[in-house]
């Protein structure tokens, strides 16, 4: 997996190069703003070919030193450069004031003020460069400069495309006003047209959170990653990943039998409420589990038999009838949770948990088996056990850790602001098992900090994803892979990362029935 950084850790990796004598700041400096020179000639290789018109815009820290290198190899190339600087060029770190004085060699630098603006309706510029603040963003963008950006914006907006299809934005590092380490844009009442959708962000070394969190993605219009030179060096302590195709996961020695894959339970609810669980030991099924059983109620058991052909069918009444079926120790996965209806999970959740008997088995709690507990969410925390997985979407989160959501939905006002990242790790701590928040930026966090990110965005966009059903076909799909023997932690990230390959294979059009049916497709690509 890629690592994911926050900008502490970026700072960090960059001094400890600096200070053990690999490189110097001036050089990395230099090769950032080469990096960001040559991403733009790969996307649009127009722009290699003569010269063209850019006006960059420097802020007051090494940030605004990367866009003076990046003027200077645009002015070498023969264009046309206009160069502004936000801030006092006396008070630049050192190696941002070299290239700035380097640059006021060739030309001069001109004040970013509003007189001082560069007027996009008054010429035609083929690229602009948003070198202001980077990662080092930890304020809104204010007063003088959010109302430049404001005009601006409201002359280059990509939504006005239609007549300005030629003019670019491009941002080094990542789009200013936006928290590099969660995503957000940084608020105050200036910032609200304060910022841009950048045709393209151009960071350095590895990712940073932001790219891949909340308003990221859209912020930062296509994200480049460009090394310069620090090898791949990562910060000591803990990181979080971003979540990439899994290894093998296929079914080794075919003569082996069905219970040696996993025998999954899904809990369904009443007559007229089966659908979701249906859908989730669907999941569970093409996934790979060796034998998925459907728990019904009487009332239900009819409907259900009509439905299903390979799913086996298990009359659970309540919790005594629960207990009776959990003594076949060849079930070792259970899922609660889709269309199981709130009394019937505060029933049935403490037995599966251990309550009564039952032996403790790796379980999902989705939807309903969350949802019954909002009023008293300790009482689920005190039930479970570190092989479960909670798999919340927002308001289900709310529910179970109102004052971490709380958190998480305060207006981000200074940074680095506090991230889903922050909360999917505090939710499963709390909990004491793993957490997977889910939504375009998925994120799953185990108690002992490790995390990763399933982000369906840039190549990955799938907004179709977005479709009832579809998160109970992803609970059977972990669900299948904890029969299968897959440690929580895996089982999540990989049922995560297949879901969306599901959707991107499968394309516009989705409903949450083809998911499981276009898994053998998906394996099929991926040789798995």
């Amino acid at each position: 997996m890629t690592e994911l950084l926050t900008a502490a850790q970026m700072r960090a990796i960059e001094q400890a190069a600096i200070d053990s004598g690999a490189v110097t700041g001036l050089e990395l400096m230099e090769r950032a703003g080469a990096g960001v020179v040559e991403a733009v000639f790969e996307e649009w290789p127009e722009l290699g070919q003569g010269a063209h018109r850019v006006v960059v815009l420097c802020g007051p820290g090494n940030n605004g030193g990367d866009g003076f290198v990046v003027a200077r190899l645009l002015r070498e190339r023969g264009w046309e450069v206009e160069v502004f600087l936000y801030g006092d060029p006396e008070r630049l770190p050192p190696d941002a004031k070299i290239n700035h004085d380097r640059w006021q060699e060739q030309d001069r630098v001109l004040s970013l003020t509003n007189e001082g603006f560069p007027d996009a309706n008054e010429k035609h510029r083929d690229l602009y460069v948003d070198a202001l603040f980077g990662t080092g963003l930890t304020r809104p963008v204010e007063g003088e400069l959010a109302r430049i950006l404001t005009k601006l914006r409201l002359a280059i907006w990509p939504f006005e495309r239609s007549c300005r299809e030629t003019e670019r934005y491009v941002a080094v590092d990542i789009p200013s006003a936006l928290c590099s380490d969660s995503g957000k844009v940084l608020e105050s009442a200036d910032t609200q047209l304060a910022h841009f959708r950048a045709d393209l962000t151009v960071s350095f070394h590895m990712a940073k959170l932001g790219h891949f969190l909340e308003d990221g993605p859209d912020v930062c219009g296509k994200l480049v990653v460009k090394g310069i030179g620090l090898g791949s060096q990562v910060p000591q302590k803990s990181f979080v990943r971003l979540a990439e195709r899994p290894g093998d996961i296929g079914k080794a020695d075919f003569w082996r039998h069905k219970y040696s894959y996993g025998h999954a339970l899904i809990l369904s609810g009443g007559a007229g409420r089966t659908g979701a669980a249906r859908l989730a030991a669907r999941g569970a099924l093409r996934i790979g589990a060796g034998v998925v059983t459907l728990g019904v109620p009487g009332a239900a058991q009819m409907e259900v038999a009509c439905q299903i052909t390979a799913l086996m069918l298990r009359r659970v009444e309540d919790g005594d009838a629960l207990v009776e079926v959990l003594k076949d120790k060849r079930l070792n996965a259970p899922c609660l949770g889709p269309g199981l209806g709130l009394g019937r999970a505060r029933a049935l959740v403490p037995v599966i948990l251990g309550q009564g008997g039952a032996q403790p088995r790796p379980t999902v709690l989705d939807a309903d088996a969350l949802s019954a507990f909002a009023e008293a969410p300790e009482t689920l925390f005190d039930l479970l056990h570190e092989s479960c997985i909670l798999t919340p979407h927002a308001g289900e989160f709310a529910r179970l850790f109102p004052d971490i959501s709380e958190k998480l939905n305060a207006p981000a006002t200074k940074g680095p602001a506090c991230s889903k990242v922050d909360a999917t790790r505090a939710a499963a701590a709390r909990a004491g098992c793993v957490v997977l928040f889910k939504g375009p930026d998925t994120v799953i966090a185990a108690p002992d900090g490790r995390c990763s990110v399933n982000a369906a965005v840039y190549d990955r966009k799938a907004p179709w994803l977005a479709t009832a059903g579809s998160g109970d076909v992803l609970a059977g799909f972990i669900t299948g892979l904890l029969a299968r023997g897959f440690s929580p932690m895996r089982a999540a990230e990989t049922a995560a990362w297949l879901h969306v390959e599901c959707a991107r294979s499968f394309g516009p059009g989705l409903i949450a029935e083809d998911l499981p049916e276009e898994l053998p497709k998906v394996f099929r690509a991926l040789e798995l």
